[in-house]
């Protein structure tokens, strides 16, 4: 059958410069240049194809998913990319342990580790010879980060913090690249010194060894199963992590913001305890970003198909109507349309109040944090709560076709929804938003 373009028309009707468009969505010439460039080269290349994710067992498809990250590092490498590997990574498509190496890990010992530290395991991190995920949430608490239960105490004998899960509930639950690939975490815990509760605080941990990759002693660390949908998520090794009395050098505690001495001593440093606060308006911001790239996806497949599905209308046998025509299509898509430009735009705003806020907070200029705190609360939830529900309704406008997985809408929404609940449940947030 010859192949036909069923979208030729459309797009010939476009009263608008296509071309300056993309460099609107891109933000630059040259950001449209590095996206063109790299999703040439993962289309191009056979081992990132993903059409048979939804019919591969959760084994093949884990092992496909680190031969695809394992690849794109080497091409990092080889290719000696620099500000080109996000857009590789975003064009490869597919949730995986690097995701939380480079998006939770790294930025955590950036942001709350001293300089000694930094220049200590920042080297490792970006060279992955060390892999590293983030071990904040437990079976018990998620959103309650204050209640949760693992603890560290400081052992004045040994120089050491002692990490211990004391119940099932304070069992590390969830984190992404813990199931099967991390060798190190940032882990969360209950600091307790000289027999004093000074609360949650980060530490280095590692958990499996750099030699044969097993868990090492005391640590129990595991894959948590299947996840919702198909392919979708399950590409990524969500673990849950147990430590039985497990020792670790002090100096592995994160020490930015406040430290402990060698005979015990809990203290504050001179580094304002709100810098923290710069980690989270990046995690958020990214968050925000992302619901306008993966709304835009699911548009572009409702918007499409509309434009080639007919129905009714037929006159003197010609052809039907394109459902895009529709008023009630219209309505319902047209505003998603609108949207994936708006969230794309406040994403732009999103790094730059980033930016913003790192600066003022280096030079101890707090005077904008609330404002911030209230911006990437609110504009998280409600990004990813209309993202989530945008993906679903496009599905709805494709008729039993988008029911279909070869229409990659129900993946895309398995793989999405669960930014509903990761780094604050939308509702929570809500509330705080109101609150503050």
């Amino acid at each position: 059958m010859a192949k036909v373009d069923q979208l030729a028309h459309e797009r010939k009707k476009a009263q608008f410069d296509v071309g300056a468009l993309k460099v609107v969505w891109a933000g630059s010439q040259h950001a449209l240049q590095i996206s063109d460039r790299m999703a040439k080269l993962v289309a191009s290349d056979p081992v990132f194809l993903k059409d048979d994710r939804p019919r591969l067992s959760r084994k093949e498809l884990f092992r496909k998913t680190l031969h695809k990250a394992a690849h794109a590092w080497k091409l990092i490498v080889d290719l000696r990319l620099s500000e080109e590997a996000s857009r590789l990574r975003f064009f490869v498509d597919e949730p995986a342990y690097t995701d939380l190496h480079w998006g939770m890990f790294i930025p955590a010992i950036k942001g709350q580790a001293n300089e000694e530290q930094q220049q200590e395991w920042l080297p490792l991190a970006y060279k992955m010879q060390i892999i590293g995920c983030y071990a904040q949430t437990e079976m018990g608490h998620g959103s309650n980060v204050q209640g949760l239960e693992t603890t560290a105490t400081f052992d004045p004998n040994t120089d050491e913090f002692v990490l211990n899960s004391p119940t099932l509930t304070s069992t590390k639950w969830w984190p992404g690249g813990l199931g099967k690939v991390s060798t190190h975490a940032i882990v969360y815990a209950r600091l307790i010194t000289d027999g004093q509760d000074y609360g949650v605080h980060g530490f280095i941990a590692q958990i499996r060894s750099l030699e044969d990759h097993q868990s090492l002693p005391g640590v129990t660390v595991a894959d948590i199963g299947m996840k919702f949908g198909n392919g979708a998520y399950n590409t990524m090794d969500n673990g849950l992590l147990r430590f039985d009395h497990v020792r670790i050098p002090r100096k592995q505690m994160l020490m930015r913001l406040s430290k402990v001495t060698r005979e015990g001593k809990y203290l504050h440093s001179d580094v304002p305890r709100q810098l923290v606060y710069g980690t989270m308006v990046y995690v958020r911001q990214t968050i925000v970003s992302d619901a306008s790239n993966y709304l835009s996806r699911a548009v572009c497949i409702a918007v499409r198909y509309s434009a080639v599905r007919r129905q009714f209308g037929s006159q003197a046998g010609g052809p039907e109507i394109q459902v895009i025509d529709y008023k009630t299509q219209q309505n319902r898509l047209f505003p998603l349309l609108a949207t994936v430009y708006a969230f794309r735009f406040v994403g732009e705003w999103m790094k730059w109040l980033y930016l913003d806020v790192t600066k003022r907070l280096e030079a101890k200029d707090f005077s904008t944090l609330a404002e911030a705190h209230a911006c990437t609360a609110g504009l998280k939830s409600l990004t990813t709560s209309v993202t989530a529900d945008g993906i679903e309704d496009c599905r709805k406008l494709c008729g039993g076709h988008g029911y279909l997985c070869s229409s990659g809408l129900p993946e895309l929404f398995a793989v999405y929804v669960p930014a509903c609940t990761y780094e604050g449940d939308n509702t929570v947030l809500l509330l705080q938003l109101r609150i503050g």
